[in-house]
């Protein structure tokens, strides 16, 4: 049958809508959901295709077999099951938001949370031409790179294609249910900054909860410590075999996304290797931005090495900021020790390779520099993994941490 003048469902998630205001219609929200298809249509697509459809006139019982087969497919998908319960009620009833029929309970709030969340997943159109502003420089070794989005409630893919990052996918995905910015233990928020991830658990190891498994993260990290950020136990992991997926707010700091989606990230990830970097919201940039910032900050790197290996102490001193630690010293305790090094050096080679370069989400002033070091003297030779942050301080790019 057609959709009925009244029945309520070009408004089906307007009430879901209510509350953002970039989206000030469900009928605009659809219509920039009418894009090409990717090969393998999101959920998002399957689920709300659908409703465009329905929108601009199509047939109620086609869209309620299209809703089907997403719960073929998905079986344990609630949310699914509850847009297909909203297009039976509109057979004989106005409906004005997800749910409509459904009694007034918590996980009804967490479906509608969810269907905003997908809608906008869906109608936000990446910028085509840009990539995230923090993966300045990535080594060879690191294949791909995942940026988590917390406001969009996604995790992208990038693909490390001769250094420049490439859009490969994107996840739908919860996080904290206190938002992000972790700080202590216990605050259920979801932290922000550059990790890695240091293994890989899988679910024959795992109680149900944890899904098709973990990953997890390297939180906190050097620069999470230095600012008392306290807290452990931060994975990217799937969700109990019952559940399809979780609301946007739902977990305890993790990033959780469903099994389907957790499996095929796995093929993207190198343990130690690929970078993980989450942000409050993602800033993009073109090829031209990415290529200025990224071009200073490897000439401050280049410069700091070329003063080491000089033994001009005072010019390698230079490269550090007032606010230097290596976790142990501040600055006038560090560069005590360090002339004291200098004096007993009559030449020093410096080698760097292996940099990766990645902006800290939120801050246009801090940077996690990584790279293999090859130190050569007259009395000593050792190679090392090293990473520093440094922090634009007056106009110049300065060492901040290092260890």
């Amino acid at each position: 049958m057609r959709c009925k003048s009244g029945s309520g469902l070009p408004v089906l998630l307007a009430g879901v809508l209510l509350s953002a205001p970039f989206f000030p219609s469900l009928t605009q929200a659809l219509e920039r959901i009418d894009q090409p298809t990717p090969p393998t249509p999101s959920v998002e697509t399957l689920l709300l295709e659908p409703l465009r459809k329905l929108q601009a006139g199509g047939d109620l019982s086609t869209a309620i077999a299209d809703v089907d087969r997403v719960i073929a497919r998905y079986p344990n998908f609630r949310l699914a099951h509850l847009i297909k319960g909203d297009l039976l009620l509109a057979h004989r009833q106005p409906l004005d938001a997800i749910g409509s029929g459904a009694p007034a309970a918590a996980p009804l709030q967490d479906l509608r949370e969810e269907a905003m969340a997908r809608l906008i997943r869906q109608a936000t159109e990446r910028p085509q031409d840009q990539v995230p502003k923090y993966l300045l420089q990535l080594t060879p070794e690191q294949r791909h790179a995942l940026v988590i989005d917390i406001d969009h409630a996604t995790l992208y893919v990038f693909e490390n294609r001769d250094g420049v990052p490439v859009y490969v996918n994107d996840y739908y995905v919860s996080h904290g249910k206190n938002g992000a910015d972790k700080v202590k233990e216990g605050d259920k928020r979801t932290p922000l900054g550059v990790y890695q991830i240091t293994r890989e658990l899988s679910k024959q190891k795992l109680p149900d909860f944890y899904g098709a498994g973990a990953f997890p993260l390297s939180y906190p990290n050097e620069w999470d410590k230095r600012e008392k950020r306290q807290g452990h136990g931060i994975w990217l992991h799937g969700t109990p075999s019952n559940t399809y997926s979780r609301p946007p707010r739902a977990s305890d700091g993790c990033v959780v996304l469903a099994n389907p989606d957790f499996e095929a990230l796995a093929k993207y990830v190198d343990i130690g290797s690929t970078p993980v970097i989450i942000a409050p919201h993602i800033e993009w940039t073109d090829s031209t931005g990415r290529e200025q910032l990224r071009s200073e900050l490897l000439s401050s790197v280049e410069d700091w090495r070329a003063d080491w290996q000089s033994r001009d102490i005072d010019r390698y001193l230079s490269h550090y900021g007032s606010e230097f630690s290596d976790g142990k010293q501040n600055l006038a305790n560090w560069a005590g020790r360090k002339r004291q090094v200098n004096d007993s050096k009559t030449w020093v080679e410096v080698g760097l390779r292996d940099v990766s370069v990645f902006l800290q989400p939120g801050r246009d002033d801090l940077a996690v520099v990584n790279f293999e070091q090859d130190y050569r003297s007259n009395n000593l030779s050792n190679t090392m993994r090293k990473q520093q942050y440094w922090q634009r301080e007056n106009g110049a790019w300065r060492i901040v941490f290092e260890g």
